[in-house]
């Protein structure tokens, strides 16, 4: 659990030896003020002070794990779905149910890019798009449940 966040413009020093940030300081120090603006950039965090020095950089691009762990816990942001939410993904899926054995025939064809004519097709697709649909929901009952 991440138990500091930056208040003001330094990071606390336990964020730094506990294992919460990317970058080493020596890592951040060696780049140029624009090497750091150009990785500022690339995760679209700002500098922390003024742009001019490399410490301002240096302070976001350090101290951003930790901030973006706590704003989670906080719910803030992406945060975690209620009990209830989780099941009513369940829900979802068991209204879902598994395809039958033609109709799985179907979506393995349909992956194979064969079509049914229309108005067939549409309904085809509809069948692949809930059967994709379906995996998607599965896949975020596994990743959540851990």
């Amino acid at each position: 659990m991440v138990t500091h966040v930056l208040e003001n413009s330094t990071p606390p020093i336990p964020l730094l030896r506990n294992g919460y940030s990317m970058f080493t300081r020596s890592e951040l120090e060696s780049k140029t003020i624009q090497e750091l603006r150009d990785l500022c950039r690339r995760y679209g965090l700002k500098p922390t002070g003024n742009s001019g020095y490399k410490n301002s950089y240096i302070v976001s691009l350090m101290s951003f794990p930790a901030i973006a762990l706590k704003q989670m816990e906080d719910g803030r942001g992406i945060k975690r779905l209620s009990f209830e939410a989780f099941q009513n993904i369940g829900a979802a899926l068991d209204q879902i149910n598994d395809p039958t054995d033609e109709q799985a025939a179907l979506i393995k064809l349909t992956m194979e890019e064969r079509r049914l004519r229309a108005p067939l097709s549409w309904e085809q697709q509809k069948l692949l798009n809930l059967y994709i649909a379906k995996q998607k929901l599965e896949e975020v009952m596994y990743l959540l449940g851990e």
